[in-house]
């Protein structure tokens, strides 16, 4: 015997099922403190079906499925746009780099980005505009970054 019994490892399987089936019900900033909880695109079989909604991972980043379709090797998430979309933030610690959203992932208000050197707040949400573009001062402010953030 190792070091769990069989049954600890019949109930940590059973705990680890049970948080991965409440896991489909998680916003994008809760299922990226969990990113675990959703299976590898690599692990995936061939035909498997992923609904709209459903989350994968592939690379170290976390994706959002748009449309149900079953997986095949050429439609990996960051191959096709149509079907996944990219979480944008990441982790809500660490400013990224702005990325050109879709109607899909677009900035939500209160999201910072850095941009050409500076770093932008999102003051609207479903923001897919570039920030510090004329005629985006609705839309972003230049924010000064915090010291020891």
């Amino acid at each position: 015997m190792g070091i769990l019994s069989d049954i600890a490892l019949g109930n940590l399987g059973a705990i680890i099922g049970q948080a991965k089936i409440s896991a489909a019900g998680n916003t994008d900033e809760q299922a990226l403190k969990v990113p675990q909880l959703y299976p590898d695109w690599e692990t995936l079989e061939e035909g498997t079906y992923l609904a709209a909604g459903d989350r994968v991972n592939d690379q170290s980043v976390l994706y959002r499925v748009l449309q149900g379709h079953q997986v095949q090797a050429s439609w990996t998430p960051a191959d096709a746009p149509s079907l996944f979309t990219k979480i944008l933030i990441p982790d809500p610690e660490v400013i990224p780099e702005w990325e050109q959203p879709g109607a899909e992932n677009a900035y939500s208000a209160g999201d910072r980005v850095t941009h050409n050197g500076k770093t932008w707040e999102s003051l609207v949400d479903h923001n897919v505009w570039e920030p510090g573009v004329v005629g985006t001062e609705e839309q972003w402010k230049e924010v000064e970054e915090e010291k020891g953030v």
